[in-house]
């Protein structure tokens, strides 16, 4: 016979039951003797004795992935929790081997949902179709600080949050792709570095002379040198991933839209997209400036690795990494990316989410609320790991508070005011998104980034071929 595997919302909800059955019980047993009763008296009215009411039951509110970080977890419970003492965060962690996506939607079907979920913004909108989430919206418009038009960073947070005029989710923060740099090896080659003010971003060509300059194989030689060999460079001018974020921020820097706002389209087809997508695969096949992934993962290093061993000379990564990169011998520095037509970056985040089917929705709306107030949100902006999405951090004091040293490097309050504020694009996802992606487009930019194929021969039939997902999706 074969017994029936507990689920983890009925085994929490029975541990639950199970200590407040102890707790109950102990609070019965009285600490010291009980005062003996008065003997009764004729005449005397009866008393009966009165029980003391039992204690309220918590409500459980579990939530489905990282709010934020793991650093102060136990604190924020139990700020949250002192706030409001009827309800009790539990953490729902990640199950092994498969995906938080995943795990959330088996939860769904079971019957056994989380309250409360983090949810990436490439299938965002595709949850919200299904009516797999709560709109917040009535929550939202009744919250006296919320409602407030600049209580968040405007017009992103209501690209990325709205869908079909609802709010489904709250952005959890910002973060946004820019170099990174070891500022020991631009001072030993004299080489002036980025800048973290966008309107010193360097034009393309430029970009290209100094990541030149700075790539050098075992000879010493350059890319532009003759006799430079490609199979045995020493120290790459620049990495430049070719994942969505960072291809995001090259085509918006080359003037265009990854997806149409209006039509909700992806218009990667358009010259300029394919002109922006193609320079970043020339990197790697014509330029010799940036290395190919498969010989960047045979090295076998991390970031800070890379920056420090001073294999790669200019790292494009997201701005969470100043979090772990601040520490880095050699000191670092960071720079905004270089432009095409304008400077430009992507500008993304999770979303913090009700779940539709919770048994306790205003319960699990506090939670929600505390995670979008600006003391959680500061908490991982002082640490480097996030950038605000709160207006209430952008102030010039509130940037002098959390934007410090020595975790974020000199100047960085420019990426923060400057170049993400004024130059961010918000990437919308529309519904199907993530199935065209890795149906249609991820093939095609497998063969361009290893030069099997030019972007404007294959992009445009798989650009096709993803709005045609999207669309049945959509319909479906």
């Amino acid at each position: 016979m074969q017994t029936k595997r507990m689920s983890r919302r009925e085994f929490l909800l029975l541990a639950g039951a199970a200590s407040g059955a102890v707790v109950l019980a102990a609070c019965g047993q009285p600490t010291t003797q009980p005062t003996a009763a008065p003997t009764a008296k004729p005449g005397d009215t009866k008393v009966e004795p009165t029980a003391a009411p039992p204690a309220a039951e918590k409500v459980k509110i579990e939530f489905l992935g990282e709010p934020g970080g793991t650093e102060w977890r136990e604190e924020e419970k139990a700020k949250f929790e002192g706030e409001n003492s009827n309800i009790e965060w539990i953490q729902v962690e990640q199950a092994e081997g498969v995906s938080r996506l995943e795990q959330l939607l088996s939860l769904v079907a079971a019957g056994t949902p989380p309250d409360c979920a983090r949810v990436e913004s490439d299938v965002y909108r595709t949850f919200c179709k299904d009516k797999l989430l709560l709109s917040l919206d009535n929550y939202i418009a009744s919250d006296a600080e919320m409602s407030k038009p600049d209580y968040w960073i405007q017009p992103q947070e209501k690209d990325r949050c709205s869908y079909e005029g609802q709010w489904y989710g709250i952005g959890a923060c910002w973060v946004a792709p820019h170099f990174y740099y070891n500022r020991s090896l631009f001072e030993e080659l004299g080489v002036e570095p980025p800048s973290n003010d966008p309107d010193e971003a360097w034009d393309w060509e430029k970009f290209l002379d100094v990541a030149r300059e700075l790539t050098v194989d075992a000879n010493g030689k350059h890319p532009n040198d003759s006799g430079f060999d490609v199979d045995r460079v020493e120290r790459w001018g620049v990495y430049w991933p070719t994942w969505w974020i960072p291809l995001h921020a090259a085509v918006q820097s080359n003037g265009v839209d990854w997806v149409d706002p209006e039509t909700q389209q992806i218009v990667l087809d358009k010259p300029e997209a394919m002109e922006a997508l193609q320079r970043i695969a020339d990197l790697t096949l014509v330029h010799h400036v940036a290395p190919t992934a498969a010989s960047f993962d045979a090295l076998g290093m991390g970031e800070a690795e890379f920056l420090e061993t001073k294999k790669v000379a200019l790292y494009n990564t997201g701005s969470w990494s100043v979090n772990w990169l601040w520490e880095i011998e050699g000191g670092l520095g960071t720079g905004v990316l270089p432009k095409m037509t304008r400077p430009a970056t992507d500008m993304q985040a999770h979303l913090i989410t009700i779940v539709k089917d919770t048994k306790h929705p205003d319960e699990a709306w506090k939670l929600i609320r505390f995670l979008s107030l600006p003391w959680f949100q500061e908490r991982y902006c002082k640490n480097a790991l996030w950038l605000p999405s709160q207006t209430a951090l952008m102030t010039d004091t509130a940037i002098a508070n959390w934007c410090t040293p020595p975790e974020h490097p000199e100047g960085y309050d420019l990426i923060v005011t400057e170049y993400t504020a004024k130059y961010g694009h918000y990437l919308t996802m529309p519904v199907g998104y993530a199935k065209a992606n890795e149906t249609a487009l991820t093939p095609v930019f497998d063969q361009i980034w290893i030069g099997d194929a030019k972007v404007a021969d294959v992009l445009p039939a798989a650009v096709e071929e993803a709005n045609r997902i999207m669309k049945e999706e959509q319909a479906r």
